[in-house]
């Protein structure tokens, strides 16, 4: 009998030192990110960075996560997003963060997460006293948005047609300038990326969906490398490391 459990306790432990050994010795994700402040941006504020030099929510977070996972990793903070969406879904082994999950990008990606939870908001230059009660009443107006967001891809879904800039910071001075009449962002990065371009003030017209954001990553990622993330931010948010590194940006 103690054979047999002998046996069968060996058989466990091989069996989970193979499935962890699924992945080969020099296996390494390729991690991407932007400039999303408070969540992930580079602390220079370039629209490049690499490893410690970037830094945020959902940075700090995902770093913990692939450490505690024992899964190795390169990252780096570039530009435009549209970019590294377009590569995190053509190449093999991408991930890319803080990505807001929705049901249309589903199917495109494998997913870890949340990260963090957001939300979408029409905001109005400060004194304006413009009144939405549905986004369908923002057709009227012109809209600025970040190119291929969430937030503009969802704006264009409902019939819409923001005017996408390749940086959202470029909204800001579109807003005070009378190009654009609400600015179609996420809360808090609008009102953070106002108050680097010297700007408070900003009216919530409408606040039109809640969010959360995840790591995502190419749709041929091995399971084994997204079961252990995943088990690895479960352990985190569990142990209060999540709420830590939330609190100490906003």
């Amino acid at each position: 009998m103690k054979v047999i459990k002998s046996g069968l306790l060996l058989g466990l432990m091989l069996g989970a030192l193979t499935a962890r050994a699924e992945l080969p010795a020099d296996y390494k994700v390729v991690l991407l990110t932007e400039n999303f402040p408070p969540f992930n941006m580079a602390v220079d504020d370039k629209n490049f960075a690499r490893d410690d030099g970037i830094d945020g929510i959902s940075a700090e977070i995902v770093r913990e996560m692939f450490k505690r996972a024992g899964i190795n990793y390169s990252l780096s903070l570039r530009f435009p997003w549209d970019r590294l969406y377009k590569l995190t879904l053509d190449k093999a082994n991408y991930g890319l963060f803080s990505t807001t999950f929705t049901p249309e990008r589903q199917p495109l990606f494998k997913w870890v997460g949340p990260l963090a939870k957001t939300g979408w908001v029409l905001l109005a230059a400060p004194g304006n006293n413009l009144e939405l009660k549905t986004l369908k009443d923002a057709a009227q107006y012109q809209v600025g948005a970040y190119k291929n967001d969430a937030v503009s891809q969802h704006l264009e879904s409902q019939g819409l047609k923001p005017i996408n800039a390749l940086r959202d910071q470029e909204n800001v001075k579109k807003l005070l300038s009378g190009k654009i009449d609400l600015w179609a962002t996420t809360d808090p990065v609008g009102r953070y990326l106002a108050k680097q371009e010297g700007v408070s003030g900003l009216t919530t017209v409408l606040r039109f969906n809640d969010a959360e954001l995840y790591l995502a990553l190419n749709k041929d990622t091995p399971d084994e490398v997204v079961q252990r993330l995943q088990k690895a931010l479960d352990e985190l948010r569990a142990e209060g490391f999540v709420d830590e590194m939330t609190n100490s940006y906003l």
